[in-house]
């Protein structure tokens, strides 16, 4: 592997980390808005919305990390 293709998913390992940290801070907050006695609609779509973006953003880094194997 060249030092290039080794930063490369260096830096994507560090974006997924910070992108899993974030989703699991997201989880967090909506679990407290929710429980909360005056639920702010607005904003709880807003954070899961957020979230479902992670979501999807961290799926796409991990498959780019670890490519399906050919048959």
């Amino acid at each position: 592997m060249s030092e290039e293709a080794f930063d490369d998913v260096t830096s994507l390992q560090a974006r997924l980390a910070e992108l899993r940290a974030e989703h699991r801070d997201l989880d967090d907050a909506i679990a407290r808005l929710t429980g909360a006695p005056q639920d702010d609609e607005l904003l709880l779509r807003r954070l899961k919305k957020r979230k479902l973006a992670l979501k999807d953003r961290i799926s796409m880094i991990e498959r780019m990390l670890e490519p399906d194997e050919p048959a």
